[in-house]
């Protein structure tokens, strides 16, 4: 059950180390049975490199516990009236593997719509300041990941149409077309319904948060593309 305002008994296994009366027990040490971290460090004394490649959240049970303080605070203080169920380790990772997400949380109660409309904007913003509360790289912001009322499936269902309609408009004008700017998942989830579609490649371009997925013609990716229009007042909100 969806507990409200504090870590729930959802929370899953933490790497190898079990969570006990709904409470994280801490992996920042290892584990204690076997002195290492399940698929992040190894030996709990060896160090981790960031440099090439994205590394694991090094505390999961610390970094579950400040994004239930963040949530909590929210209900609190900011008047949600929100539940969340927070899993990290293995039983947080995505089904399809479309995110590499460490930890899952769950959102349910009556303010659930005000998270998910808007084409989730405050869904978005919420995974945002909860990466950014884990002074993650932007290229480690999957590893933390929200979803409320089924909203990322419904969402990627709505993007495979998207990426079939857009399809079938390249290749009848030969014309290549920019879809809006996008975080990261919804470009991988783009990629992948492409995959299945002949006649078009894709390709994504902009830096930042003006990143964007372009769909070109086969074989003509040299072709310019007009980058997406920004939303009114986008420059000022920045």
């Amino acid at each position: 059950m969806l507990q409200d305002g504090r870590l729930g008994h959802g929370i899953g296994p933490v790497n190898g180390c079990v969570a006990k009366n709904g409470v994280l027990r801490s992996v920042a040490r290892g584990c204690r049975k076997c002195g290492e971290f399940p698929g992040i460090w190894g030996p709990a004394s060896r160090p981790a490199l960031r440099y090439w490649f994205v590394m694991p959240i090094d505390d999961l049970q610390q970094a579950a516990q400040k994004i239930a303080g963040f949530l909590a605070s929210l209900n609190k203080l900011g008047g949600m009236r929100l539940k969340y169920r927070i899993t990290a380790g293995d039983g947080a990772h995505a089904p399809q593997g479309l995110e590499a997400r460490q930890i899952y949380v769950e959102l349910g109660g009556p303010d659930v719509p005000l998270v998910t409309q808007h084409n989730g904007e405050l869904l978005r913003a919420l995974e945002t300041i909860a990466a950014q509360m884990l002074r993650l790289d932007q290229r480690e912001n999957d590893l933390v990941s929200f979803d409320a009322a089924n909203f990322k499936a419904l969402r990627a269902q709505e993007l495979k149409l998207q990426a079939e309609t857009a399809a079938d408009k390249v290749i009848r004008s030969g014309i290549p077309y920019a879809f809006p700017a996008m975080n990261s998942r919804e470009r991988r989830l783009l990629h992948m319904s492409f995959k299945d579609i002949e006649g078009v490649e894709t390709a994504s371009s902009g830096e930042g948060l003006d990143r964007f997925l372009a769909v070109y013609p086969a074989g003509k990716t040299n072709l310019p593309v007009t980058p997406p229009a920004k939303p009114r007042g986008f420059e000022r909100r920045r």
